[in-house]
């Protein structure tokens, strides 16, 4: 049975209930305005959005024509990072926050097929991310949804799915895969990722894609879309964006454009950085491990 979308007495908020593992559950959200999750479902031509968010989306477009193409290499790099952990370093569990909507190939489908055991947990702030969840993964009994912030930590780990699909006794890959853009420096974000990984035993990994700062015009473009569209998604040096690991030792190749990225094949030949299009120069990714 699929999902519902159903009229709510609160203007442009809808509800959406899930027949399928909890009849129960009504969650309530405002179509009216952007959200990070469905706009970036729009950019990568997704379905599970709103005009509004078609509208933030178009903000990207005016000025990252390309930003539908970043979109899509930041999942690509989703995939390699996953493959890396679940193949190179044996991970078969994963915490992926700020996940967005899991459509296709996203976390679990990355893993699993790599490791059919492997389990997943998604959370996100967006109650549309659980109300589409529930009825995408309905029948996945190794992922779950649950609805939760990165600012609250604790929260996350004290969630009951959480401690019922994720073994902390054993490493875990947490993912934050184009996440640290939306929270500014002055929230110490830092901080709430600290508290994650100290939860997480030794060989534990981290999973980071950000905007970047190099100083070129497009990156600065893609920061006034976010601001102009969803009030948040501030560009930072990649200096900055190293120390989101925590001082964990980063796997080769380091932090890197993604298009120069290649956790499991890291002495590949890749493209020089000043050959990249400039739209491939807005974001790096990187993981480190928990010694």
């Amino acid at each position: 049975m699929r999902h519902q979308l159903l009229p709510s007495r609160k203007g442009d908020a809808m509800t959406a209930t899930d027949g399928v593992t909890d009849p129960g559950y009504v969650p309530e959200f405002d179509i009216s305005q952007p959200t990070i999750a469905r706009v970036y479902d729009a950019l990568l031509g997704g379905k599970d959005n709103f005009e509004a968010d078609r509208v933030g989306a178009q903000t990207y477009l005016k000025y990252v024509p390309d930003a539908g193409r970043c979109a899509q290499e930041n999942r690509q790099a989703l995939i390699k990072g996953v493959h890396y952990m679940a193949r190179k370093a044996r991970l078969d569990q994963f915490l992926d926050v700020g996940s967005g909507l899991p459509t296709s190939k996203n976390t679990h489908e990355a893993a699993q097929e790599i490791n059919p055991s492997a389990r997943v947990v998604y959370v996100d702030n967006d109650p549309i991310v659980l109300a589409h969840g529930r009825a995408l993964l309905a029948t996945n009994e190794s992922t779950t949804v649950i609805t939760a912030d990165l600012r609250e930590p604790d929260k996350i780990l004290g969630n009951a799915d959480v401690k019922r699909m994720l073994d902390f006794t054993r490493p875990i890959g947490l993912m934050l895969v184009g996440l640290h853009m939306h929270f500014h420096d002055d929230e110490q974000p830092d901080e709430w990722v600290r508290t994650l990984m100290d939860a997480m035993v030794p060989g534990s990994h981290l999973f980071i894609t950000d905007f970047v700062d190099t100083g070129e015009p497009l990156q600065k473009g893609m920061e006034q879309a976010g601001l102009e569209s969803l009030g948040n998604g501030w560009i930072r040096s990649p200096e900055r964006i190293e120390e989101h690991f925590l001082g964990m030792e980063i796997i080769k190749p380091g932090v890197d454009f993604l298009a120069r990225w290649f956790p499991e094949n890291p002495t590949a030949e890749v493209p020089d950085k000043q050959a990249l299009e400039p739209w491939q120069r807005i974001l790096m990714a990187g993981i480190a491990v928990k010694k």
